[in-house]
């Protein structure tokens, strides 16, 4: 079964100047790739929501060099939320 993923204020802020800082720096191109590689990995965490390294009650996914998923996982309400 698939977990929900639930985006906290935080996490959708922080993604957003992310998208803004990418595409000051580069282009629409590569916020397009950022934007698939994000959705990419939430479709497997959505799967599999051990993925990730666990720090506490936190986990941490990274995706590149530049980018690391926080979030923590809701077993009872099957979702995972971003921190």
């Amino acid at each position: 079964m698939e977990y929900k993923i639930k985006w906290l204020s935080n996490a959708s802020l922080t993604f957003l100047d992310e998208i803004d800082f990418i595409f000051e720096k580069w282009n629409y191109k590569e916020v397009q790739k950022f934007i698939l590689l994000v959705d990419e990995n939430l479709k497997r965490l959505s799967v599999n929501p051990k993925i990730g390294i666990p720090i506490k009650n936190i986990f941490r996914l990274v995706l590149s060099k530049q980018t690391t998923l926080f979030y923590s996982i809701l077993f009872k309400k099957k979702k995972n939320e971003l921190t």
